[in-house]
């Protein structure tokens, strides 16, 4: 049970990265990024053509692969808030499970339908702990998730970018009024989610389900990891995601219950909105 725990660790930690790139679009930009690991998926199959198909080094690959994850998420941003500025949430959010379709359907057609030879980025033990091999993807994704959410959490309590990327959420209008550039703010956090969603993917790829839709659909437990801190605590969507992969790992060490490990983010998402709804359904039933 340990075992699978801590090799669910690794998954645990891209769905921790995900869910605060995830909290982090819904407080700063008002929008659920439902295509947050499908621009991240898409720059790890480019990366992957570039390398085994033009012979580029891996590393210029991987690196162009990033930069293209942000680039597309970047483009999205852009539109979103060019022509859907004024929008509510919903109709934002909404677009995104649009570009989610459509990179699927794309990634199928250009690359196929088969998993890509994705190269590890890291391999190898890192450490044992009781007699469990602990990977170094291990190490790093759960660290990167941490470093991540407390990287956002300074920049925006300490520094005038987060000052303003606060005042732009809260009060839109005020802060349009006084001068803060909403539009390169919302496109920068747009950005800057797809690169740490793109780098999360392409170390985490190698040692997963990689095929397109397998990738793409990493944003369902990350938003069951983000709803554990209502899509506005960091602290509690990296620790949702990090157990949430855990419980995953342990429960695929059983025979009998490992199935249910695709269905735990579904049975999350339905207990937290039930959890959530349970003062207004107590009181029409009063």
């Amino acid at each position: 049970m340990l075992q699978g725990a801590l090799a669910g660790l690794a998954a645990g930690g891209l769905y921790a990265v995900l869910a605060v790139c995830l909290t982090l679009m819904s407080r700063l930009v008002r929008v659920v990024n439902f295509a947050q690991s499908a621009t991240g998926m898409f720059g790890c199959y480019v990366a992957v053509f570039l390398s085994v198909h033009l012979g580029f080094p891996e590393w210029l690959a991987t690196l162009a692969g990033i930069l293209l994850g942000g680039a597309l998420s970047a483009v999205l941003g852009w539109i979103v808030s060019t022509w859907l500025a004024e929008a509510d949430t919903g109709t934002r959010s909404a677009v995104t499970v649009a570009v989610l379709l459509l990179l699927i359907s794309l990634a199928f057609i250009l690359f196929g339908n088969k998993p890509q030879p994705f190269h590890p980025l890291l391999a190898g033990p890192a450490f044992t702990l009781g007699g469990v091999v602990v990977s170094q993807v291990t190490v790093v994704t759960v660290a990167l998730a941490v470093l991540v959410a407390l990287g956002c959490r300074a920049v925006l309590a300490r520094t005038s970018l987060g000052v303003r990327l606060r005042a732009l959420s809260e009060r839109p209008t005020t802060a349009e009024l006084l001068g803060i550039p909403a539009r390169p703010l919302s496109v920068g956090v747009w950005t800057a989610t797809g690169v740490i969603a793109t780098l999360a993917v392409s170390i985490v790829a190698p040692s997963q389900s990689n095929d397109p839709t397998s990738l793409a659909m990493l944003v369902v437990p990350a938003a069951a990891a983000a709803l554990l801190g209502g899509f506005r605590r960091l602290d509690l969507a990296v620790t949702g995601g990090l157990v949430l992969g855990m419980a995953q790992g342990a429960v695929a060490q059983a025979d009998k219950l490992s199935v249910l490990r695709y269905f735990l983010p579904f049975l999350v998402i339905v207990a937290l909105l039930l959890w959530t709804q349970r003062k207004e359904v107590w009181d029409a039933a009063r």
